[in-house]
């Protein structure tokens, strides 16, 4: 996902997003241990995805303390 499209979700939408990427993640692992997995450089943008909705979620949080 691209930041812009992150940045325009409400913070319940990105946690749901984020929770689905780490299921998917938990699958695609175990696809890759069994030997199943073809494309592998989806582990890494799929964790790279992860850690960027994270990094947005907390900048929104934040922002929310520091604005109240």
């Amino acid at each position: 996902m691209k930041v812009e499209d992150i940045r325009k979700l409400a913070v319940e939408e990105i946690r749901t997003k984020i929770s689905d990427s780490h299921e998917e993640l938990m699958k695609l692992r175990f696809q890759q241990v069994t030997g199943q997995l073809t494309d592998s450089s989806h582990l890494r943008t799929l964790r790279r995805d992860i850690a960027r909705m994270e990094t947005i979620l907390r900048e929104t949080e934040r922002a929310a303390v520091e604005g109240a």
